[in-house]
């Protein structure tokens, strides 16, 4: 299983229309991705423009299908801008 913390820094008053599309993203991706087991947006509890995706997908190839499918790649793009600085993503995989 891979677990993901995607982390995305919105500019100032861009909230809104971020989370517009992200909650879309979160919506279309729950739905339509095969081998999503969670993808949930969250927000940094002491920073407000702070948002997150807690993702876990149960392979790699699921996880590759996600990026490559059209919802994704099309709210992904738009999402871009919205924010302030790049992204951080760290990938996790379960302890043997």
């Amino acid at each position: 299983m891979i677990h993901i913390v995607a982390k995305n820094f919105v500019k100032e008053g861009k909230v809104r229309e971020f989370l517009k599309l992200a909650k879309l993203l979160e919506k279309e991706t729950n739905e339509k991705d095969e081998g999503c087991i969670k993808y949930v947006l969250v927000r940094d509890k002491n920073n407000p423009n702070t948002f997150a995706y807690i993702e876990e997908w149960t392979s790699q190839e699921a996880l590759d299908a996600h990026i490559a499918a059209p919802h994704s790649k099309e709210i992904g793009s738009k999402l871009g801008e919205f924010l302030s600085k790049p992204g951080e993503v760290t990938f996790f995989v379960d302890v043997e």
